[in-house]
């Protein structure tokens, strides 16, 4: 049996990204800018991954600071309040695509945890790069809905569309950089 490998993430090569539908005909995209992760492995395919992330809200990046300080206020995030949001997955399912699985996992954003399932592609390991370091990508994707979490904030829109979609995209380009 291999040693356990730990990773970290590499800030300067992932982003922890998510868009949402916009008044229902458009999409506005964000990311968090700090975060950290770990992810431990046995396997060098990594199809017995265990992960855990921390999340600062207060981190939140939409490129306008009027929506950000309002996505961090008691209408969504409440960052004072709840100041991170956490991922720890749970099981690796294979799926039937080389290289591809289903990473389950319980979600807590504000202090409210739910059972999700995100998309999650290996696409393989540097040995080493120019630095003599390993790094391992991955691309995370799915969905979530934020009222599932108390994100409940809306308006209606005279057109009958809301304001902003219950359905979050999330999109998560990973480096890993192994550090044992």
């Amino acid at each position: 049996m291999q040693e356990t490998a730990k990773w970290v993430l590499d800030p300067s090569h992932t982003k922890v990204g998510f868009s949402v539908r916009h008044f229902g005909i458009s999409e506005t995209d964000g990311f968090f800018r700090n975060y950290i992760g770990i992810v431990k492995s046995e396997k060098e395919d990594f199809s017995d991954l265990e992960v855990s992330v921390t999340v600062q809200i207060d981190s939140i990046d939409t490129n306008d600071v009027q929506r950000d300080t309002h996505l961090k206020a008691d209408d969504f995030f409440n960052a004072e309040k709840f100041p991170e949001m956490k991922f720890e997955s749970t099981t690796l399912e294979k799926t039937a695509t080389v290289n591809e699985y289903k990473m389950h996992g319980n979600l807590t954003i504000r202090d409210v945890t739910k059972p999700v399932v995100f998309d999650l592609e290996f696409a393989g390991v540097v040995p080493k790069d120019p630095f003599g370091n390993t790094k391992a990508g991955f691309f995370i994707s799915g969905s979530i809905n934020r009222q599932d979490f108390g994100l409940k904030f809306n308006v209606l829109l005279g057109t009958g569309n809301l304001a902003v979609s219950d359905k979050v995209k999330i999109n998560i380009p990973v480096q890993l950089l192994k550090t044992a």
